[in-house]
């Protein structure tokens, strides 16, 4: 395993991190999450590969993927062994405090969640969206008191438009408060929309990108047409204002990765991670492992250097379409 600073931050994380979605209780509205026993190979194959970043979040599961992780890091590993991250923003409970960024809700939902956790802290405390209705400096000032008071050691952002997340940004610096050191956008090669301004912006700010859905929920790492996830089944591929997550279009990018992998002898896999591990900004790539193999992917990806031929064979049939901030 390769370890980096998160951003420009000293907090030192593995190169791959764990997405803790998929884990939790199956019937907390999301029936292909994996529940303790089935999740078990994968924690203990993280902690074997020394994947000791660990991403979860409030909403996951509805908080039964906090409960799990909480667990698998007892039995698993050490607290102090694990960079632990979790967020917040969308609705757990229809009270005041229940969703969104306002100061009730940010220290309502850290002592939420670290009860489920069972731990005393976060290593980085993250809000999953933007929340249009509340003030920048209401959030900002509120995450910086959840960092006062011990409860998280950082904080990130996730999802949104590059002048808000600068906007919240400035709003730190100008008062003094705690700043976001990592941003965990969508990114993969189906999806590059954060190449236009937000990873310049990140770079600019010293701002670690921790991106999600890599794979693209699956789709670069398996030949065109070919399968499905069991989220997938459940999930349409279209986002909240109806428009298609993929386009004909991207067949010609999985094409190219399946070329790619082929003639090196490696899973498309470990072609579209090394892609995304590539770019500078980036950080950690979040895999939400359900099979061991998704794992030792993603590592083997770390060892793989493309070439000008090939970057350039994958990324030049990208299409530009509207990222899913929501």
């Amino acid at each position: 395993m390769q370890y980096t600073r998160l951003g420009n931050s000293g907090l030192k994380v593995s190169r791959i991190a764990l997405g803790c979605m998929s884990f939790g209780d199956p019937a907390k509205r999301m029936p292909w999450v994996l529940n303790d026993d089935a999740a078990e190979p994968i924690f203990r194959q993280a902690v074997e590969l020394g994947v000791t970043f660990w991403d979860t979040a409030n909403i996951y599961a509805l908080g039964t993927s906090e409960e799990t992780v909480g667990r698998a890091i007892r039995t698993y590993t050490t607290r102090e062994d694990v960079v632990l991250a979790t967020k917040l923003y969308m609705p757990m409970h229809p009270g005041p405090g229940g969703s969104g960024l306002s100061r009730k809700a940010v220290m309502e939902q850290i002592d939420a969640s670290l009860r489920r956790l069972g731990t005393d802290y976060v290593d980085l405390y993250q809000i999953h969206r933007f929340d249009p209705q509340t003030p920048v400096e209401e959030t900002m000032e509120a995450l910086h008191d959840v960092v006062k008071a011990g409860k998280a050691r950082y904080i990130g952002a996730s999802s949104m438009w590059a002048w808000r997340f600068a906007t919240m940004q400035h709003a730190a610096d100008t008062h003094g408060w705690t700043r976001f050191v990592a941003m965990q956008d969508q990114y993969s090669l189906i999806h590059r929309e954060e190449e236009r301004e937000m990873f310049g912006l990140l770079a600019d700010q010293g701002v670690g990108s921790i991106p999600w859905s890599p794979l693209a929920g699956g789709r670069v790492a398996r030949p065109w047409g070919e399968g499905s996830t069991a989220r997938a089944q459940v999930n349409p591929d279209i986002d909240p204002w109806g428009r298609p997550l993929f386009l004909d279009s991207d067949r010609a990018i999985v094409d190219a990765v399946q070329k790619i992998a082929d003639a090196r002898g490696v899973s498309m896999a470990q072609i579209g991670m090394a892609w995304v591990l590539k770019n500078p900004v980036v950080s950690a790539p979040i895999v939400g492992a359900t099979k061991v193999h998704h794992l030792t992917d993603a590592v083997a990806a770390l060892d793989i250097e493309l070439t000008d031929d090939e970057i350039h064979a994958l990324e030049q049939p990208y299409v530009p379409r509207m990222p899913t901030y929501f």
